[in-house]
């Protein structure tokens, strides 16, 4: 890690002292309140529609943010490490999560949502720029990352998270448990009928295959709907100008199978897709992966649901 963010820590560890904490705080009315915080919107989503107003939820990352570059503040390892449940990826772009798990010692549960689910294996897909080089956490901590973290973009697993959250939470607050399964049941159904609705959508397709001028952190979403992808970087690549060779594949592809649309992700300058649509005479279009919003998003309400239904608008506009 970088000799700042080690600053920090120290800093926020000697803010912190050694005194414990009621795992669950108590309101003036004698009712028990769970803090919570998630690194990225879809747990933050996820744990606010389950807790509703029995519960207080913190996004770590801010509005806008990119995860893979982000260094935690004394005060987010302070909300760290008092909350009640601490949610997380698990995966590259919050591996400082684990040296702040072990530098502030929580003195509450933590979920991370990478165990919910069945994982699946990062693949470097026909044309695909590979990494040149590994993140910096990587070297430093001597992994190489192998799983896939953008588990949510599944719809099927993002129900199964709702589900884990709640019953994580109802263990926490026993006395809120029936209301916090029942949210989550209620919100992860709804999550279902939208997963339905996309089989539907992509069945109805005389061709399932999507080209990425950009990252593609979809794979969970491909593999739900049996979708063949072609992408300029893998999902946690932070490489933003792809060789010539990439950008020709890409642009022989989008010819050769007649491809409507260039899609790229949240974010994104979007300059290798418009290159790749204007060189063949077609549309870009932006599917958001929800990993995190922006403070318009934010301000306006939008959820996990809502943002994944807007996907499935934005496939209908643009796909034949």
């Amino acid at each position: 890690m970088k000799k700042g963010f080690c600053l920090l820590m120290l800093c926020a560890l000697l803010l912190t002292g050694c005194g414990a904490k009621e795992s669950v705080e108590q309101t003036e009315e004698g009712e028990k309140t769970l803090k919570i915080v998630a690194t990225v919107f879809p747990a933050y989503d996820f744990a606010r529609t389950c807790g509703g107003e029995d519960v207080e939820v913190t996004l770590l990352l801010p509005p806008g943010t990119e995860s893979h570059s982000y260094e935690p503040t004394p005060a987010d390892i302070l909300a760290v490490q008092e909350c009640d449940l601490f949610l997380y990826l698990g995966g590259a772009s919050d591996a400082w999560v684990d040296t702040i798990l072990s530098a502030a010692e929580p003195t509450g549960r933590t979920l991370k949502l990478m165990d919910c689910v069945d994982l699946l294996e990062e693949e470097t897909v026909e044309g695909m720029e590979e990494e040149k080089h590994g993140h910096d956490h990587e070297e430093e901590l001597g992994q190489v990352k192998e799983y896939d973290e953008h588990v949510w973009t599944s719809p099927r697993n993002a129900a199964q998270i709702v589900r884990d959250i709640a019953d994580v939470m109802g263990e926490l607050a026993p006395e809120s448990a029936e209301a916090f399964r029942t949210r989550g049941e209620e919100y992860a159904e709804q999550i279902e009928v939208l997963d339905q609705q996309f089989r539907d959508f992509f069945d109805s397709l005389p061709s399932r295959t999507i080209v990425f001028g950009d990252r593609f952190p979809l794979r969970y979403f491909a593999e739900e709907y049996d979708l063949d992808y072609y992408a300029a970087f893998p999902g946690c690549s932070t490489q933003t100008e792809p060789s010539a060779a990439t950008i020709a594949f890409l642009t022989d592809k989008v010819r050769d199978e007649h491809i409507s649309t260039v899609w790229y992700i949240e974010f994104s300058n979007h300059l290798v897709a418009d290159s790749i649509a204007e060189a063949t005479g077609t549309k870009t279009a932006m599917f958001h992966t929800c990993h995190n919003v922006s403070q318009e998003e934010m301000d306006s309400g939008a959820t996990y649901l809502s943002l994944m239904e807007g996907n499935l608008e934005t496939l209908r506009a643009n796909l034949p």
